[in-house]
């Protein structure tokens, strides 16, 4: 490798981190109390539920380094005062890119980059250098960048507020999503509940003052007040680039030579905009975009690009670099920072996000923190990958195989609620209708597959209509017509993104015309799902195969053979067949019907007591703390909120009466209402806080006016524990060798005839397979089924119960069924400790509780990890339920 390769690619993000690590007590020393106490908020070492992963809290805290001990410095100047251990790296221990451990006693003394290496990556930090600071941090896909992007923002405003004079701290935030899909999940940055890494002591700043502003294709304008604070604008790139426009002068424009600026602006916005004017030829006129002219009426802005993780190579390079373009987005943030300046504030920094470090097999200069693909799979935050090349095979021969070993090893299975999904695209729409389509159905036809899998999104109306949209946007949401589709037929689906949780494997036949589709493409079905670490499966031509592996070197400095071997190393695939005979379940269906019956009762007679509704949570307060120390202390103060607003006292019966479809009785409410003693108090009440209308006064009046009725159907059936899904005859999992038993080995030998309805167990934790072990060698159990390792129709140990927070029917599947010698059955769920008292944990356990209510000498129980690792989920011989499960009516 050439000197100047070398130079490059030196990791000066590797020497940043290995510096922040070694000096990081006298670095904290520097910082703000409140920025310390966010770092200590994300930390897992000091917060043990701490929300942030590894490498997002690694990235914030170089992000926080290099603003408040290195004070926002330019690269090239970081780097030089690196080198030179000058500033902050004073003293600093020498920092070596050695990976192989095999230091010499030289290595401790002196860096490994040589002056010549310094020099060329200087110049290039240098040439590339904008009028204000420029960082690039490169985390892969499935790390957390949005919410580490917003992370940053909330930080930046909770100093900028606190300290509202220095220029370091960011009082606006730009994000520049690069397509519409990415502007979507950029959504999630206003959505996200920031208690989450905020600490508790500046949520009700961040709620009072958080200003949003999503420029979407329906947005007409920016509405952001000049000179404001706090407002987060995310847009499509396209919604703010500032264009110009070539265009031909007509002679009356020349003779007039009429600034553009000369109609209908004040004198402040014309100065801010006469340096455009003076620095654009005669022949250009730029088009005033009311957003840009918006933004630069913000003071001390920041601006975050999301490049995201399917940008890559030349692409991501000229989305980053090039200042000449005027379509191109680095191009309008150097004008936003030109004029921003001439108006007596500044562009903080420009904070690129990007999914790799590498462009062309080089590292960019400008990276300060970056989180590989191959850390992200060997760490679990992605799907581990088995990647398949075949050679000498026709279309319908690959497909097949495809197909078959795709339903083989997911089957029915259901993630977190959701079908495995199979993506197979086509180099155009013909070949995707006339060619693919066709003979995927046979192949599924000939595996007793429903054709309804098949999902067909090629872009074109004629073959993909609007309810394919839909479902297509609904691969990932439980219990929806798209989440039940499995195949999906794509044209060219790759380059914008699209997120899919559930979706497990990828196809490619035919080369496509960019060779960095293929990337794009098979890395869409790493995304990461369930708690345990699952396998992705990637089927490619031999041709589609050399040009990943090529791909995969020049954008992540990979190759196939290394990211096939990544992951969890002990992690083995193991087939799982069911033994004969099948184990049957007598299980009762229990089916509810319920009536609204009207009440006869007095309407004179109503009332509410309003002294027995808690106030506090229909308070909007503010915090104020007189000074920075500990002398005073901080007030809560309560304040009105603009979002309420004032009820009449016939404005609130018409409500009623509408969430009651009481329309024909408006005048029972109304009597019901103005018979009250305290129906004054009950409108200054709801004026003040209008939610009390819809949480308290409605329900109340429903509940006197009329009662439920529940008619209960008991059906008692006999099910099979287990059962093949159509076209399969063995199950694929993947575990590690210390969490799986087989029937006949020596550890539980003696007892195998208590239990095993499949020939292997895979457990999903410790805490389970320690609770096997203890009860198939208790004298009193019967039998005992390891049930919770099939969470699709194939087990029959299940029931519906409702989600609490999306209201949606969902199925569980409990992990243990137990029989007793005196003939009684446990249904057992393993919980870790800190779930167990979870609403969704109790949902499920009402459902299983009902229906172990209804069934013969049942019960249902949830038994902490922690109580099964120290043994203590005893009580006598039986099992106890902790306090924590408390069902009312059990």
């Amino acid at each position: 490798m050439s000197k100047k390769s070398k130079s490059i690619d030196y990791p000066f993000y590797q020497a940043l981190l290995s510096f922040y690590n070694s000096s990081k007590k006298e670095i904290w020393k520097c910082y703000k109390p409140e920025t310390r106490k966010i770092l200590k908020y994300n930390d897992k070492d000091k917060r043990e539920d701490a929300f942030l992963r590894q490498p997002q809290l690694e990235a914030l805290e170089i992000y926080v380094m290099i603003k408040e001990l290195l004070n926002n410095a330019q690269m090239f100047s970081i780097f030089a005062n690196w080198y030179n251990k000058k500033g902050a790296f004073t003293d600093r221990i020498p920092f070596n890119t050695k990976q192989d451990g095999q230091f010499s006693i030289f290595d401790f003394m002196m860096d490994d980059i040589t002056k010549e290496s310094y020099e060329q990556l200087f110049d290039k930090l240098k040439a590339q250098g904008q009028s204000y600071p420029n960082y690039i941090y490169a985390l892969t896909m499935g790390t957390g960048k949005t919410i580490l992007m917003a992370t940053c923002i909330f930080y930046e405003f909770i100093l900028a507020h606190k300290y509202p004079d220095d220029s370091l701290y960011c009082h606006n935030a730009l994000v520049f999503a690069p397509d519409k899909t990415v502007l979507q999940s950029l959504r999630e940055i206003q959505s996200f509940d920031f208690k989450k890494v905020i600490p508790s002591d500046y949520v009700n700043f961040l709620t009072s003052n958080l200003k949003f502003h999503i420029l979407d294709d329906s947005s007409a304008s920016l509405n952001t007040i000049d000179g404001s604070d706090f407002n987060i604008i995310i847009s499509n790139t396209q919604k703010i680039i500032l264009k110009e426009k070539h265009k031909e002068k007509s002679a009356t424009d020349k003779l007039m030579n009429m600034s553009l600026f000369d109609y209908g602006f004040d004198a402040e916005t014309q100065d801010i905009y006469s340096f455009l004017e003076n620095n654009i030829e005669d022949e250009k006129e730029v088009e005033v975009n009311q957003r840009f002219q918006k933004i630069i009426r913000l003071k001390q802005l920041g601006v975050y690009v999301d490049e995201a993780h399917h940008m890559f190579g030349k692409e991501l390079t000229a989305s980053l670099n090039d200042t000449t373009s005027e379509s191109s987005l680095r191009y309008t943030i150097n004008k936003i920072a030109d004029v921003l300046e001439k108006s007596s504030t500044k562009l903080v920094a420009c904070y690129n996000f990007t999914g790799t470090p590498y462009v062309e097999n080089s590292v960019l200069p400008e990276v300060v923190y970056t989180y590989g693909l191959k850390a992200a799979i060997d760490n679990e935050f992605l799907k581990q990958v088995q990647i398949t090349g075949y050679d000498n095979v026709k279309n319908e021969e690959f497909l097949h195989k495809v197909l078959s070993d795709f339903f083989s090893s997911y089957g029915d299975n259901l993630y977190e609620g959701l079908k495995p999904k199979i993506a197979i695209y086509g180099a155009t729409v013909e070949e995707v209708v006339n060619e693919i389509q066709p003979l995927v159905e046979g192949i599924l036809n000939n595996l007793g597959i429903s054709l309804d899998t098949i999902l067909v999104n090629v872009g074109d109306q004629k073959y993909t209509k609007d309810d394919d949209i839909k479902n297509f946007n609904n691969l990932d949401v439980v219990g929806t017509e798209g989440s039940a589709k499995q195949v999906i037929l794509l044209v060219n689906k790759g380059k914008e993104g699209w997120n899919c949780r559930s979706l497990f494997s990828v196809a490619l036949f035919r080369s496509p015309k960019s060779k960095v589709f293929v990337l794009q493409s098979t890395m869409r079905c790493l995304r990461s799902i369930t708690e345990v670490q699952q396998k992705a499966r990637v089927y490619l031509s031999k041709d589609n195969f050399n040009i990943l592996d090529e791909e995969l070197q020049k954008n992540f400095n990979l190759n196939i053979a290394t990211v096939n071997s990544s992951g969890a190393p002990l992690k083995n695939e193991y087939s799982v067949r069911i033994v004969e005979p099948v184990i049957t379940l007598n299980l009762s269906e229990i089916k509810k019907t319920y009536n609204i019956r009207r009440r006869n009762v007095d309407l004179n007679h109503y009332s509410i007591d309003l002294s027995k509704i808690d106030l506090d949570k229909y308070k909007s307060t503010k915090t104020v703390k007189e000074g920075l120390d500990n002398r005073q202390k901080s007030k809560v103060e309560e304040f009105a909120s603009d979002t309420n607003h004032k009820y009449s006292k016939y404005q609130i019966i018409y409500e009623v009466a509408r969430y009651l479809n009481e329309y024909g009785n408006v005048l029972d409410i109304e009597q019901i209402l103005e018979n009250t003693s305290n129906f004054d108090e009950i409108t200054d009440l709801i004026s003040k806080y209008n939610d009390i209308l819809y949480d308290e006064l409605i329900p109340s009046i429903f509940n006197y006016l009329y009662w439920i009725e529940e008619k209960v159907e008991k059906e008692d059936k006999r099910v099979p524990l287990i059962k093949y899904p159509n076209g399969i005859d063995h199950f694929t999992f993947r575990s590690t060798q210390d969490l799986t038993i087989q029937k006949d080995e020596n550890l539980v030998k003696t007892y195998s005839s208590k239990s095993f309805h499949t020939d292997r167990y895979c457990f999903d934790s410790k805490p389970e397979e320690q609770l096997f072990l203890d009860l198939i060698a208790d004298k009193n159990v019967d039998k005992i089924y390891f049930t919770g390792m099939f969470t699709g129709k194939e087990n029959g140990l299940s029931v519906q119960y409702i989600d609490p927070e999306s209201n949606m029917i969902r199925t569980y599947y409990p992990d243990f069924l137990v029989y007793y010698k005196d003939g009684s059955i446990d249904i057992i769920e393993v919980k870790g400790d800190n779930m167990i008292d979870s609403k969704e944990v109790q949902a499920k356990a009402e459902a299983m509780l009902e229906t172990a209510l209804y069934s013969d000498k049942m019960d249902y129980k949830i038994i902490k990890s922690s109580d099964i690792m120290h043994n203590r989920y005893k009580d006598g011989e039986k099992i106890k339920r902790p306090e924590e499960l408390f069902i009312e009516g059990r």
